[in-house]
């Protein structure tokens, strides 16, 4: 079984943290109906969608990817790169520990779950204003036992890796692709992908989120979702402007488990 964990957009969210966009007013009604799709998208492709406690005076605890990158056979618990946010964390320890052995980045390393790409054998970690060369180091350590190697990737222009990077859903036989905005990373640091480019009119396209063989998408970015399926991939576009606002993609807003046990 797929377990999608999610958390609810709390009222404070319009004092977010934010690093590369100006502050916006944001609708809170809005933002809790588009939460809502994203969570019947997370249904639609199969997961059993399963909420953290609220956490109302955590501005940013939607974004519960930064908490926690989550393996076959182990899970990583994050340090995330703003302070104001790792008191998020606790809960993600209660949800994953039944679960996974756990393992923790811990000072002075940092290390949000955005910034982490999970591919086959390989793990490229963005280095950010969120995630510095230290927590990279200590995920490696935590990973190699399990086959992965890191590789670490310069991130400029955006808040995380995966602002800029999204691995797209497994194609039988294929070589593995990958989703790119191409001014916010080096796409050729990504050696044996496949690449496909986002539309140059819409930049934070890029981040998508695979699930059971399809790919949800925020429905703002509708020239590069036609790309996406021109190529072959089954979309399941959801309204995501709200939280992008608050530098939030749809990667963000859910951490996967498979778990025979759940």
């Amino acid at each position: 079984m797929l377990v999608a964990l999610t958390r609810a957009v709390p009222p404070s969210i319009d004092r977010c943290e934010l690093t590369h966009l100006d502050r916006a007013p944001i609708d809170y009604a809005r933002a809790v109906e588009q939460h809502a799709a994203y969570e019947e998208a997370l249904r639609r492709a199969g997961c059993d969608v399963r909420r953290l406690p609220e956490a109302p005076d955590s501005p940013d605890s939607v974004f519960v990817e930064d908490t926690a990158v989550v393996f076959d056979r182990v899970a990583v618990i994050a340090r995330p790169g703003a302070e104001s946010r790792r008191r998020e964390v606790e809960a993600m320890v209660e949800a994953l520990s039944p679960h996974r052995p756990l393992r923790f980045i811990d000072a002075p390393g940092t290390l949000d779950g955005g910034d982490v790409l999970v591919t086959p054998g390989r793990v490229f970690v963005g280095i950010s204003g969120r995630t510095n060369s230290e927590g990279a180091r200590q995920l490696a350590g935590h990973v190699a036992p399990f086959g992965f190697e890191v590789i670490p990737v310069p991130v400029h222009g955006c808040l995380h890796l995966k602002s800029a990077v999204s691995l797209l859903p497994a194609t039988a036989g294929n070589t593995p692709e990958i989703l790119v905005n191409p001014a916010w990373v080096d796409r050729t640091l990504f050696d044996g992908f496949e690449v496909i480019e986002i539309d140059p009119d819409e930049p934070a396209a890029a981040n998508v989120l695979p699930v059971s063989g399809c790919v949800i998408c925020a429905e703002e970015y509708p020239r590069t979702r036609a790309r996406l399926e021109a190529s072959g991939f089954a979309t399941l576009p959801v309204p995501a402007g709200e939280l992008a606002k608050a530098e939030g993609g749809v990667t963000c807003c859910s951490v996967l488990v498979r778990d025979s046990s759940l």
